[in-house]
């Protein structure tokens, strides 16, 4: 029987935030635009919408005078994205 996916992890993006913070105990802002080649705006939305599902933390500080957005996986989010994975696997090894 086929489990349902997490429709906040299904999107490509979330996705992406969330496999590499599973990855690194944080990473800032900049690091995931980097890394998932996203625009500024769009990355801020969907860091926004990870934070109120309470799968990831961000704290907004200083480096010097700079603003730095750092983030990190909350044990809710480790456990959804173990979850999502594990539901993709029922997909893939079903025959």
């Amino acid at each position: 029987m086929f489990k349902s996916l997490d429709p906040l992890l299904h999107s490509q993006l979330r996705l992406a935030i969330m496999s590499i913070l599973m990855n690194v105990e944080e990473a800032d802002f900049t690091y995931l635009k980097e890394k998932t080649a996203a625009t500024s705006g769009n990355l801020s939305v969907q860091l926004d919408k990870l934070e109120k599902a309470g799968y990831i933390s961000i704290v907004k500080s200083f480096k010097g005078k700079r603003p730095n957005t750092s983030c990190r996986k909350t044990r809710q989010g480790t456990r959804a994205f173990e979850q999502y994975v594990n539901h993709l696997k029922t997909y893939i090894n079903q025959s």
